[in-house]
């Protein structure tokens, strides 16, 4: 689906006042890199150390040849408790270099002034950065944060369940026939009552925007005039999406329907799911033992590219991660060096080689061709994002969403539901948290 969110950015609603950047020493930065002394502190996600360790250990090496006197202390983040410590960090004295942030919580640090601006001409294919990440790191023609990699949403399935209930391993291209093998997969496992031919679960938000996305809906909308973002969850379209997806819920989740999706890669290890709507990655986890993966699944799960409604493919959210320098930081000259040498072009193909997607439409192109990789890869073209506003972050922290999701599957109707939501989205989405 085409937004038009990036526009709304540099409006007059934003009258936020973004820290100088500059907090590294420029005599510092001129001294012999051999001389420079200290220590890095970089913040990276857990998913950098259970899934290309190697990649760091590399990028610390490279800058090791150049800084000798300067030691690399990463740190491993949970997504769940990671805003909560940053903030807390960025409150005192003990602070990272370097953090990696989710796409989605890009912009609140920008407007409170904790990144340091970044010169893209020091990373590798930046004039070909991946739009829904580099857009998100962007304010006011300025760069607060560089692309890491990309994550868009695919069909994962269980190739013998699929076979065993239709007589064909391969998911079908369009949703009504879709529909029609899941009626049959469901059917030939029965005797379970804990299974469910889809899992999707009811508090999955990214999949229910995807429908919205799909009948041509948004989360919001800006409006010129008023120069304000405004909730557009009641739009018929979005209205018409939101029941599409509370409509597959209820029809195939034989599971606890008021989950959200973060074990649902468990659900199709336990053999209790035979599709899912997930990560590329995801598919990698329900296999994988030593992350609660089933390994004799291995060679029996597939991605395919989620067919949608109106014959059309299902538009996926455009997810990933990018990193960011603290602007109270002393030595961001050696964190952006840092940032640069994690995802020069030599790390973003190794990324690539594990079916990561790159932070560039260059190093992307091959995986679109890769039959492992071309769901995911040709998903992000088309991808939607969430709106780039101020307040997105208190939204999402609010769970409003998932809120409204629960309230449509215990019974309350979809116009009310969103009536509801977009009158929250309105009290949150301007106000820079």
């Amino acid at each position: 689906m085409k937004r038009k969110l990036i526009s709304a950015i540099g409006v007059a609603a934003m009258m936020v006042s973004i820290a100088a950047c500059g907090g590294s020493d420029d005599k510092a930065s001129e001294q012999d890199p051999k001389d420079r002394k200290g220590e890095l502190t970089v913040w990276l996600m857990v998913d950098a150390q259970s899934t290309w360790p190697e990649l760091v250990k590399q990028a610390n090496a490279d800058f090791n040849k150049k800084y000798p006197g300067v030691k690399v202390n990463v740190q491993y983040q949970q997504w769940a408790d990671k805003t909560k410590k940053l903030d807390a960090a960025l409150s005192g004295d003990s602070f990272p270099d370097v953090v990696e942030l989710g796409n989605t919580e890009t912009m609140t640090y920008i407007l409170n002034g904790a990144l340091g601006e970044i010169d893209p001409k020091k990373h590798d294919n930046s004039d070909t950065w991946i739009g829904g990440l580099k857009d998100t790191c962007t304010y006011e023609g300025k760069l607060y944060c560089v692309p890491y990699y990309a994550g868009a949403r695919v069909a994962i399935y269980n190739k013998d369940m699929l076979k065993a209930g239709t007589g064909s391993d391969q998911l079908p291209a369009t949703e009504d026939e879709l529909v029609t093998a899941l009626d049959k997969v469901q059917n030939k496992y029965k005797s379970d009552n804990a299974f469910s031919s889809l899992y999707l679960p009811g508090r999955y938000w990214y999949a229910a925007m995807s429908y919205v996305a799909a009948y041509g809906g948004e989360i919001a909308t800006y409006d010129e005039g008023g120069k304000e973002w405004k909730g557009a969850l009641s739009t018929p379209e979005a209205q018409k999406g939101i029941q599409h997806f509370i409509d597959l819920v209820k029809k195939y989740n034989n599971g606890d329907q008021t989950k959200d999706e973060q074990d649902h890669a468990n659900v199709m290890a336990n053999e209790k799911a035979a599709v899912l709507y997930g990560n590329g990655w995801e598919a990698g986890s329900v296999v994988d033992g030593a992350n609660n993966g089933n390994p004799k699944l291995e060679g029996k799960i597939a991605t395919a590219g989620m067919p949608g409604p109106e014959g059309k493919a299902l538009p996926s959210f455009i997810g990933g991660s990018d990193l960011a320098t603290i602007s109270k930081s002393e030595q961001q000259d050696l964190a952006e060096e840092w940032i640069s040498l994690f995802t020069s072009e030599k790390s973003e193909a190794a990324l690539a080689a594990k079916n990561i997607l790159p932070n560039n439409t260059k190093q992307l192109e091959p995986l679109k061709a890769k039959p492992e990789t071309a769901p995911i890869a040709n998903a992000v073209p088309d991808a939607w994002f969430t709106p780039i506003a101020p307040g997105w972050a208190a939204i999402e922290k609010k769970e409003t969403l998932e809120t409204m999701l629960l309230d449509i599957l215990k019974g309350k109707s979809v116009a009310e539901a969103t009536k509801a939501a977009d009158a929250e989205i309105d009290s949150l989405i301007n106000e820079a948290s």
